[in-house]
């Protein structure tokens, strides 16, 4: 098995967004916004190549919207899709599978493009399949007001329509050394991947801990759905991960793509950061 860090694109948003009713003299000091309170962050995937399977864990925003719709996003950084696939000697076409954790624009949007002619769209990968959860597919489809904007038909409709589209509906090993788990509070049936590599597990840790800021449990997102139930699964999670000596790989976060943990008297934080290159090197 091979574990590759995918880094598309950073983008940028507000800061008291991604921060919820944590104070801005609090996160500030850990994580810098500029003038407009805007933040810098990643827009990272992780692609794991079993050797029968080349499995990649969401795809970025894609770049169907039109220009109005980036100048929200300020986008900046990265490899680009392809360019980053093509660093580790992958093309599209190569990739078996696409697990989306969920169906925000930012984590499944580069799955889906206009087709040559810009009539149509249709699979930026012809050859796999597209993993979502059903609870996922089901609540993206009938989006409430709150994520309404998240849940764009282009980034969704294609793939149902290419019969390319598969549902994961429970905790359960997916492909061997590769798990996937269900968690709730973020957005419904938000898929977590858990990769058995090298005697170790990292966690792709997507929108339920999207950077090493959000690590302290009350530290949560305005975008989260369920406050509550996020700071229960990530207490959960965080005591598991800990006690396991769990890899935490992030999304979103522009500065550390990795961490362990550690126990403190205020509770588990981050120990060491680092990326996936430097730890398995």
């Amino acid at each position: 098995m091979k574990v590759h860090s995918i880094h598309i694109s950073n983008f940028k948003l507000d800061g008291g967004a991604m921060f919820g009713v944590v104070p801005k003299v609090l996160w500030k000091k850990q994580y810098p916004a500029d003038e407009n309170n805007l933040c810098n962050w990643a827009l990272r995937s992780v692609l794991v190549d079993t050797g029968d399977r080349k499995i990649l864990v969401d795809n970025g925003c894609g770049d169907k919207q039109d220009d109005k719709f980036f100048s929200h996003l300020y986008l900046n950084g990265g490899y680009g899709l392809d360019g980053a696939l093509d660093r580790h000697g992958y093309t599209p076409g190569d990739i078996t599978d696409i697990v989306l954790t969920h169906l925000h624009f930012d984590h499944c949007g580069g799955g889906v493009k206009f087709n040559h002619e810009k009539t149509g769209f249709e699979l930026t990968f012809p050859n796999a399949k597209y993993w979502v959860s059903r609870q996922q597919w089901a609540w993206a489809m009938n989006p409430n007001r709150r994520e309404a904007a998240s849940y764009l038909k282009e980034n969704m409709l294609p793939m149902e329509e290419s019969g390319q589209l598969f549902f994961i509906e429970e905790n359960k090993e997916l492909y061997p050394g590769f798990s996937v788990r269900l968690f709730n509070g973020h957005t419904e049936g938000q898929i977590i991947p858990f990769i058995r590599y090298n005697n170790k597990t990292i966690v792709f840790t997507a929108d339920l801990i999207p950077s090493t800021v959000h690590i302290p449990v009350p530290w949560i997102m305005g975008y989260d759905t369920r406050p509550l139930m996020v700071m229960e699964e990530k207490e959960s999670f965080l005591k598991e991960a800990f006690e396991n000596g769990y890899i935490l790989f992030f999304e979103h976060d522009i500065f550390h793509e990795c961490c362990n943990l550690k126990d403190t008297p205020k509770g588990i934080r981050v120990k060491d950061t680092f990326t996936l290159e430097e730890y398995f090197k």
